[in-house]
């Protein structure tokens, strides 16, 4: 565990349940998940398909509001909070990395990555350094100016860890962060958020199916029926 962790989470989540309706069913996805996480750390949270991940996920990310339980960013309760400060939540304190990018296909690398800050009313001087900046962190500086159909699928990735961290958010939540990349390009991925972790003591959140990403976690949660049942080895899921 890295150094400057303290006892104080960044990000602690308690009883959390969600359920959704089909038709006149009540399924329950997560029945009751506890887990915290501290400044600077990496967490994978690894499930069989249908497990609640990515629900998971979204309510942490507040993406998704849950049906009972707390999640606390920075000690601030937000579940309760109205839609326009959850946006403000969204643009600052935390940043969401996808398996399939979403990058806008008309603006250039450097653009989508100046596009939070642009909400975030960042001056066109600073954001353009800055975005700048942060593609050079994720080694993309040469592509600058290509749009994402000029990018490699690695190269997409990185582009979108870029954009992801230019409010400078304390968290960063990835779904399935490899799933559309080679083992190289995946690796590379990797690499870059255990960069981010000791650049800035950012917490990372993963869920995943790839054990090579658990593998790089801190501590690695298993979620199964609905319930973080236990912390396992990252070992354990390599085959």
């Amino acid at each position: 565990m890295v150094g400057y962790l303290t006892t104080e989470p960044i990000l602690q989540a308690e009883n959390i349940k969600r359920n959704f309706r089909d038709g006149g069913n009540v399924i329950e996805v997560l029945k009751g998940v506890n887990l915290s996480v501290q400044p600077g750390e990496m967490i994978a949270i690894v499930g069989a398909s249908g497990s609640g991940k990515t629900t998971l996920l979204n309510i942490l990310s507040v993406l998704d509001k849950p049906d009972e339980g707390s999640v606390k960013i920075q000690g601030r309760e937000v579940t309760s909070l109205n839609d326009n400060e959850l946006t403000m939540i969204r643009r600052f304190e935390v940043g969401m990395i996808f398996q399939d990018f979403y990058l806008l296909p008309t603006l250039s690398a450097i653009e989508n990555v100046e596009v939070p800050m642009i909400f975030a009313d960042v001056p066109e001087k600073e954001r353009k350094e800055r975005a700048y900046e942060l593609l050079e962190i994720v080694d993309m500086i040469s592509h600058s100016h290509h749009r994402p159909d000029e990018l490699s699928g690695g190269q997409k990735q990185r582009v979108a860890v870029a954009r992801a961290i230019s409010n400078d958010p304390h968290i960063l939540f990835a779904d399935e962060p490899t799933g559309n990349l080679d083992t190289v390009k995946g690796q590379e991925i990797l690499n870059l958020f255990t960069k981010l972790k000791a650049m800035k003591g950012k917490a990372v959140v993963i869920v995943t199916h790839d054990p090579e990403a658990a593998i790089r976690a801190d501590r690695v949660l298993l979620l199964r029926d609905g319930v973080v049942t236990k912390e396992i080895s990252a070992e354990s899921l390599i085959i």
